[in-house]
């Protein structure tokens, strides 16, 4: 929850002033730090979705066991890894930005600043960032999405074997809104910077899908 009302509150609080203001603009370190945090929030949901996923799987799998498996420090560990290793994500994508030289045109296509977006500003050569995206970006991103996958699939496959209603109601209450949550914060990820090559007015309209309905 926490982390959810801090990746809204990066974007949605600019938004709402640049609304009622009519004065879309943003100062140079404004926009890095937005862009900071918003990777930095993006990346502890991506994971603690996946550890959610996780303690689900235990649940329902090994009912009996899950006290001793999901102990407190086993809890606090994955929450302090998914921490860090969003730091040092958002941190890596940030530097890797402020090296570069931006263009006369400065208009931002979006309500954000978004790294995709700031990117397309830039009058430098961003290889190196379009390859970290692609590589350190997309193994996080695939390990999570792996583990919430190979979770659901265990689960199915334990319900399914001995499928009765009292047992499908019981999974459906116990992972319904998280599996809601996922579908909606990948789909609308994976419509906005997969299937999408340019900005325009679905893609922002996706971005507050994930950014603020989630």
């Amino acid at each position: 929850a926490f982390s959810d009302i801090s990746l809204s509150s990066v974007t949605v609080p600019k938004m709402l002033t640049n609304m009622q203001t009519r004065q879309q603009s943003i100062p140079y370190v404004g926009c890095i730090s937005q862009l900071y945090f918003f990777i930095l929030f993006v990346g502890l949901d991506n994971f603690l979705l996946a550890v959610m996923a996780y303690d689900r799987y235990v649940a329902i799998c090994h009912p009996l066991h899950y006290t001793t498996i999901m102990r407190e420090g086993l809890c606090v560990l994955l929450v302090a890894a998914s921490w860090m290793v969003s730091c040092v994500h958002a941190l890596l994508h940030t530097l890797l930005l402020v090296r570069l030289s931006f263009c006369a045109d400065d208009t931002v296509t979006h309500f954000f600043c978004d790294l995709t977006a700031l990117l397309k500003l830039s009058c430098s050569d961003i290889f190196l960032n379009e390859l970290v995206i692609v590589t350190e970006g997309g193994m996080l991103y695939i390990l999570a999405l792996g583990i919430i996958l190979g979770s659901y699939v265990r689960i199915g496959t334990i319900i399914l074997r001995v499928p009765s209603s009292k047992r499908l109601l019981k999974a459906f209450s116990t992972c319904g809104s998280h599996l809601f949550v996922v579908s909606l914060y990948y789909g609308t990820l994976a419509a906005v910077y997969l299937f999408s090559s340019s900005w325009d007015s679905k893609d922002i309209i996706a971005s507050v899908m994930y950014t603020v309905v989630t």
